[in-house]
């Protein structure tokens, strides 16, 4: 769920203009590009633009090149570089058993192995080298944290009970010691 309380998932951020026609490549969150347009017309975040996307073609992994008839010049395409897209999550098929869409993850209780408290899941981000969860609210730990989104960091997901168990290791990593990361690679979660 976004902050605003709607119910909408992410799928993109327009990343600049193509063309002198109203073009404009979109860097796309989902797992298939073309999936960009397959779900009906899509939003920004403040819900103060609507897009009906058309697809035209990659341009490399996980940007694509887009056109919509809601997008007139070069110049209006330029400006809506950095925005987010969205589209309802009722317009989505319903996720494969044992999966989940990255805004289920907002919101859920974070606890340890021991089952003590770790915060809540603000935010999902990947910066090119794999998933990470930011944890907020973590007792006794100053500000946020970064945690791999890893199965041997975050071993279980529990979409229903709300809540996911991090590895208290993977949230107390010293940054001057980056090798106590090691311990937290791996493949991605179990879920419930």
């Amino acid at each position: 769920m976004t902050q605003d309380g709607k119910n909408r998932v992410c799928l993109g951020a327009f990343a600049g203009a193509h063309g002198v026609n109203g073009a404009t490549q979109i860097k796309t969150f989902t797992q298939d590009s073309k999936n960009i347009s397959a779900y009906g017309p899509v939003e920004t975040e403040d819900g103060s633009r609507k897009f009906t996307l058309k697809f035209i073609r990659d341009l490399k992994p996980t940007f694509i090149l887009a056109q919509a008839p809601e997008i007139t010049s070069r110049e209006d395409a330029q400006a809506l570089k950095g925005q987010r897209i969205y589209v309802d999550k009722a317009m989505l098929p319903p996720p494969e058993p044992d999966a989940f869409y990255h805004n289920d993850l907002i919101g859920l209780e974070a606890r340890d192995e021991q089952d003590a408290p770790l915060g809540w899941v603000k935010a999902i981000y990947n910066f090119g080298a794999g998933d990470l969860l930011e944890l907020e609210n973590i007792p006794e730990i100053n500000g946020v944290r970064l945690v791999p989104f890893t199965k041997d960091a975050v071993p279980v997901i529990s979409i229903a009970e709300k809540r996911i168990t991090i590895l208290r290791a993977a949230v107390e990593i010293d940054v001057d010691n980056p090798t106590a990361s090691d311990e937290t690679k791996g493949e991605k979660p179990d879920i419930d």
